[in-house]
């Protein structure tokens, strides 16, 4: 039973075994549909379930307490942001949802705290940091690990993405989507893609989750809890000259008795450092793709104008 529904399923494993294999395998499956669901990813599933569970308990804490760690003019980069913030780009109703973003743990002098704020911890769950930072570290390790295969298939050595992304403002973000109300507009994630590298998401278990495909379809996409769904963000799309594009997906409300159960998803967006410039690759330029954007744009600078669009910044 092919339980992504159209999603490539593709072994993790391999990246040991034959990197090179598995790097065309990954990029076949994101030219043709952007998305695929990872199985034998190396993430131990105690550490994914001790992460949920704390995004769990901290969606449960009063609204005046995550209210504390709501940051006025931090464009939602670290701790709580409320319901009825973020929006999608070209979109008028507001996302159905309350998210808390955690960034990579930076030593208290580094140079990168100027766009790279410190995490804020819930002083109310003991385990949270504990919790969230073994996640984190453990999907990163992960998405590096794809992108080393993928530069093969870009035709760059294998270590090309690591310098560009081992201090990158990556962050993970542990969503909750509360039951439906039918009165309220919009869905719960209004179509819209990615603005990082590469996302890794824990959490399309549940019901919601859409992809449109590259025929103008929108598909659901429901997998086994022990796999990770990956997809392309619009940075790699901009590196690759589209050679990779970025899919538009969305969570919308699900129907029936499953639109009163809570959901709750934990993607992870890689970035590039925040200094890196996205310049696209020689290898993704033909004379019949010729090089859609000319001109060279900072990681930071590309993040503040997605960020402005979608109402954070």
């Amino acid at each position: 039973m092919d339980l992504t529904n159209g999603i490539p399923i593709i072994d993790a494993q391999e990246i040991g075994n034959d990197p090179h294999s598995f790097g065309h395998r990954l990029g076949a499956a994101w030219r043709d549909i952007g998305f695929v669901a990872l199985t034998n990813h190396g993430v131990d599933a105690l550490v994914i379930e001790n992460c949920l569970n704390a995004a769990k308990g901290l969606f449960e804490l009063p609204i005046d307490i995550k209210m504390k760690y709501h940051i006025d003019g931090g464009c939602g980069q670290r701790g709580y942001t409320p319901f009825g913030i973020e929006t999608a780009k070209n979109q008028s109703a507001p996302d159905q949802k309350e998210f808390w973003h955690v960034g990579r743990e930076l030593p208290a002098d580094d140079h990168l705290h100027s766009v790279m704020p410190c995490n804020l911890w819930p002083q109310e769950l003991e385990r949270f940091q504990v919790d969230c930072m073994a996640f984190f570290s453990a999907i990163d390790k992960l998405a590096q690990r794809l992108l080393s295969s993928i530069a093969t298939y870009l035709g760059q050595s294998p270590d090309f993405f690591e310098s560009r992304v081992s201090e990158g403002n990556s962050i993970l973000r542990l969503v909750h989507y509360p039951p439906c109300n039918r009165d309220e507009p919009g869905q719960r994630a209004a179509a819209h893609g990615d603005i990082n590298v590469i996302t890794l998401l824990v959490g399309a278990d549940q019901a919601g989750l859409e992809v449109l495909r590259r025929d103008g379809q929108w598909i659901p996409i429901h997998t086994d809890p022990s796999m990770i769904v990956c997809n392309v963000g619009d940075m790699l799309e901009r590196l690759t000259n589209n050679m990779l594009p970025s899919t538009m997906h969305r969570v919308v409300r699900p129907s029936g008795q499953a639109a009163m159960v809570p959901r709750y998803s934990m993607p992870y967006f890689l970035h590039f450092a925040p200094n890196v410039d996205i310049e696209t690759l020689p290898s993704c330029i033909t004379p019949e793709t010729p090089n859609r954007y000319p001109d060279p744009i900072t990681a930071q600078a590309f993040l503040n104008e997605r960020l402005s669009e979608i109402g954070l910044a």
